[in-house]
């Protein structure tokens, strides 16, 4: 997968807090109450600890992996600079090169493919706005540190992440890499954006875990979104009409499977926490059903063979 180099980029929704964190309510290595955002994932030791103390305690998240406990309220007062990513990120060959414009690009893509999805059901979409942290973030569902990894806050309508969790993913989780499987991550946290434009977040009572929950079910849909959009990937235009992402290929598409598998509740529980399978405590399904799912989405292109909330409906 690569971007077209004329391409123009957009950073306007895109908010830079690396070196701006306020200091004070990080999380360090213990929950401290309710979930901190709908969408992230623990990393490195510090995130496995996490899910295990979480995965113990009943505590849920609706992404890859569980998460601390958010402090409620916002903090605020983080310093924005969308300066350096504004002049850095201009171009498509800006994003064959760096991380940061490349995740930009993989925004301006799924903005793209979600305003014309919703269009073409008589609705107007609400793009999220995009964080990119270092460290730790106040967000309006509470205080995170890095080691929960990538996630959606449906507080304030917006995605967080510290790019250094793609590095992790490599090296912690064993996960193959690259640009497709890096946009995988990118595409399942809008897919909870998604969800709460559509009023599905809320149909998931909290703390719910177990291989059919309302957990479970909600992640796994977010994968199929994030399916949808990958198989549209090569076709949503830019401003000038031509597409943004050129040349995916099968072997993208494997890679985006793989990094699916490594965030299964099963593979965690015994490849990273070296405990055995307990599907009482799912909170976000199966390598395979991860897999499954991201496969109907991309294999189909279609939103609503996504629901995995309709009744009898088999999730793998």
């Amino acid at each position: 997968m690569r971007f077209n180099e004329n391409a123009d980029l957009d950073t306007s929704r895109i908010d830079d807090l690396r070196g701006g964190r306020r200091g004070g309510r990080a999380l360090g290595g213990r929950a401290l109450g309710g979930r901190v955002a709908v969408g992230g994932g623990g990393l490195g030791v510090v995130g496995l600890i996490l899910y295990l103390l979480i995965s113990q305690l009943g505590g849920t998240g609706a992404d890859g992996f569980a998460r601390p406990g958010g402090l409620s309220g916002l903090a605020g007062g983080q310093a924005v600079d969308t300066s350096q990513v504004a002049e850095s990120c201009a171009t498509g060959a800006d994003a064959n090169t760096g991380l940061d414009c490349e995740v930009v690009a993989v925004v301006n893509s799924l903005d793209g493919y979600w305003t014309d999805a919703f269009a073409r059901s008589g609705q107007t979409y609400q793009p999220p706005r995009t964080n990119f942290f270092t460290d730790g973030v106040d967000t309006a569902c509470g205080s995170a540190t890095s080691a929960v990894g990538p996630f959606y806050c449906p507080g304030d309508n917006e995605v967080y992440i510290d790019l250094t969790f793609f590095d992790e993913l490599e090296s912690t989780f064993g996960a193959r890499g690259g640009t497709f499987a890096r946009a995988y991550v990118m595409a399942h946290e809008y897919g909870h954006h998604i969800q709460a434009l559509l009023g599905t977040t809320s149909r998931v009572q909290r703390g719910d875990t177990g291989p059919t929950s309302g957990s479970v079910r909600l992640e796994l849909q977010a994968d199929c979104y994030a399916g949808v959009w990958a198989n549209h990937a090569t076709t949503v235009p830019t401003s000038s009409g031509e597409p943004l992402i050129v040349g995916v290929t099968q072997d993208d598409v494997a890679a985006a499977l793989d990094t699916a598998a490594r965030i299964g509740d099963d593979y965690i529980q015994t490849q990273l926490g070296g405990g055995q399978v307990d599907e009482s405590r799912f909170s976000h399904g199966s390598s395979a059903q991860r897999e499954r799912w991201y496969s109907i989405g991309y294999d189909t292109g279609d939103p609503s063979r996504c629901d995995t909330f309709a009744r009898g409906v088999d999730l793998g």
